[in-house]
C-alpha cells in the first residue's frame, strides 16, 4: 500500500506542469490571433481610406462647389480672367531721355552749343536725324553713359602725382599736414604726412638728407614737438600725429609753426625751412581734420597774437610760501588810433576761489608797443591753498588826464579748476619744480 501510494503521488506531480505548458499555449495562441486581428483591422482602414477629393466624388451626393458634373467626367472650372498688359522695360534709353540728357550736356558745355552728336565713325548727325541705336554713340560723348551701365569717371582713382611733382624753381621742399581741434578735450591735433623735394647736402643725390621736424604753438618757442629722424632721404614719409593742449579761445591767437630741419653726421640740425600758419584762419567748427600742403620758407616773419604776449616767470618756494613772479616783457601790443605808441603798465591779481587777496602794479613804460619790465613781485600763498588760488596778470593801457586805465588783455594761470592749455601746464610745472623759475610767453586774450 504505501508502496502504490507513494507512486499515485509522483504521477499528480507530473501531471501538474503538463496541464500548465497546455494552459500557457492557449493563451499565446489567443494573443497572436487579437494582434493579427488589430493588424487586419488596421490594413483594412488603411487601405479604405481615400482623398477628400476621392470621398466627395463617390462617398457622397454633394457635389463639390465650383465643379460641375456631367456625366463621368469631371469638367474644370470656368475662369473670367481679364488680360493685363504688362510692358517689358527697355534695355537701352528711349529718343526723350537721349533727347533730354544730350541737351543737358549741351547746356552745360558753352564751348559748344551746337546739339550735334557723334555716331561713331567720325561723321556728324543733324539735329532732326534719328539718334542711332548703339550704345557707343552715346557713351561717346563726355558725361553721358547709358542708364544700367557703369559709369567709370565714378570709380576713377585720383592720382596727384603729377601735382606732387611740380616743384618751382629754387623750392626748398613742400610739406603736407592737418589740424583738426577737438572742442571737448581742448586738444588740437597736428598730423605730418610727408615732405617733398627737400634739398640734399650733396648736389645731384636724393639720398644725403636725415630730415626732422619740429613743431611749435607760437608764441611759445620754449618748448616744441619734434617728428622722428628719417634717414637718407629727400621725400620723407611721417605718418605722425603731435598734441597740443590749449583752449578754443587761446588758439585762435595761436601761430603754428613747422621747421624742417636736416641732421648732419656731427648731429647739428642744419635748418631747411619753415611754415608759418596762423590757426584764427582754419575753420575748426566742423571738427573735421583739415589737410593742407605748403612750401617751406627759409626768412618767416613770425606774427603775434592779436592783442599781443606777454612774457613772465613764476616760481614757488614751499618752506616759506612764498610765490614769486617776475614780469620780462611783453611784445605787439595794439595800438589805439591815432597813436603811435602808449604807455602801459602790468597789473597782477592774486585769487582765492575767485576772490582777489592781493593786487600789484608794476611801473609804467612810457610811448613802446614792446615793453620790458623785468620787475619781481612776492606773494604769501600757503601750501595747502595751491590747488584753490590762480594768479591774473594783465597789461593796462595807461591813459594820463583821463579817468580809468583801459585793459589791453590778459593771462590766467592757476590749477585745473581755473586754467587749461599752457596756462595750466606753465602752474603744474612751477609747483613740480619748486624754488626755480618756469618761463613762459603767452598770448592776451
Amino acid at each position: 500500500m504505501n508502496v502504490l501510494g507513494l507512486t499515485d503521488k509522483n504521477q499528480n506531480v507530473n501531471a501538474v506542469p503538463v496541464a500548465g505548458i497546455a494552459a500557457a499555449v492557449v493563451c499565446g495562441l489567443l494573443f497572436l490571433f487579437a494582434v493579427a486581428f488589430l493588424l487586419y483591422k488596421v490594413y483594412r482602414r488603411k487601405c479604405s481610406s481615400q482623398s477628400q477629393y476621392e470621398r466627395i466624388g463617390k462617398d457622397t451626393k454633394i457635389s463639390p462647389p465650383m465643379l460641375k458634373i456631367e456625366g463621368k467626367g469631371i469638367t474644370p472650372p470656368t475662369l473670367d480672367i481679364k488680360p493685363v498688359q504688362f510692358t517689358v522695360p527697355q534695355t537701352t534709353p528711349t529718343r526723350e531721355m537721349q533727347d533730354f540728357r544730350l541737351s543737358t550736356i549741351a547746356n552745360q558745355d558753352k564751348g559748344d552749343n551746337t546739339g550735334v552728336i557723334t555716331n561713331g565713325t567720325g561723321s556728324d548727325s543733324e539735329p532732326n536725324s534719328p539718334v542711332p541705336s548703339r550704345r557707343s554713340s552715346v557713351t561717346e560723348i563726355p558725361g553721358a553713359y547709358v542708364l544700367g551701365e557703369i559709369n567709370p569717371q565714378l570709380y576713377k582713382i585720383q592720382d596727384d602725382e603729377a601735382e606732387d611733382n611740380y616743384f618751382p624753381e629754387d623750392h626748398s621742399g613742400r610739406i603736407w599736414f592737418a589740424v583738426e581741434y577737438e572742442h571737448e578735450a581742448e586738444r588740437l591735433v597736428v598730423s605730418l604726412m610727408k615732405a617733398k623735394n627737400l634739398p640734399s647736402r650733396v648736389l645731384g643725390s636724393v639720398n644725403q638728407c636725415d630730415p626732422l621736424v619740429k613743431i611749435f604753438l607760437l608764441p611759445d618757442e620754449r618748448r616744441h614737438l619734434q617728428s622722428k629722424l628719417r634717414r637718407k632721404t629727400t621725400n620723407p614719409k611721417f605718418d605722425e600725429s603731435f598734441v597740443f593742449q590749449v583752449t578754443y579761445k587761446a588758439l585762435l591767437q595761436r601761430t603754428l609753426r613747422l621747421t624742417v630741419c636736416d641732421v648732419d653726421r656731427s648731429k647739428k640740425h642744419k635748418v631747411i625751412g619753415h611754415v608759418l600758419l596762423p590757426l584764427r584762419d582754419v575753420d575748426f567748427d566742423g571738427n573735421e581734420k583739415v589737410v593742407m600742403w605748403r612750401d617751406l620758407e627759409k626768412d618767416v616773419t613770425e606774427t603775434a597774437s592779436e592783442k599781443g604776449d606777454i612774457e613772465f616767470s613764476l616760481g614757488y618756494n614751499g618752506d616759506i610760501e612764498r610765490l614769486s613772479v617776475k614780469i620780462l616783457g611783453a611784445k605787439g601790443l595794439p595800438k589805439p588810433e591815432g597813436y603811435t605808441t602808449i604807455d602801459t603798465y602790468v597789473k597782477i591779481s592774486l585769487l582765492h576761489v575767485n576772490k582777489v587777496m592781493k593786487t600789484k602794479k608794476s611801473s609804467v613804460i612810457k610811448r613802446c608797443t614792446d615793453p620790458v619790465f623785468n620787475e619781481f613781485f612776492y606773494l604769501k600763498v600757503p601750501s595747502d591753498q595751491l590747488d584753490t588760488t590762480s594768479l591774473s596778470i594783465a597789461i593796462m593801457r595807461h591813459a594820463p588826464g583821463v579817468k580809468g586805465d583801459r585793459q589791453i588783455g590778459r593771462v590766467v594761470v592757476g590749477p585745473f579748476m581755473y586754467a587749461r592749455g599752457k596756462e595750466l601746464e606753465h602752474w603744474n610745472e612751477m609747483v613740480s619744480n619748486q624754488k626755480e623759475l618756469v618761463t613762459y610767453w603767452h598770448p592776451l586774450t
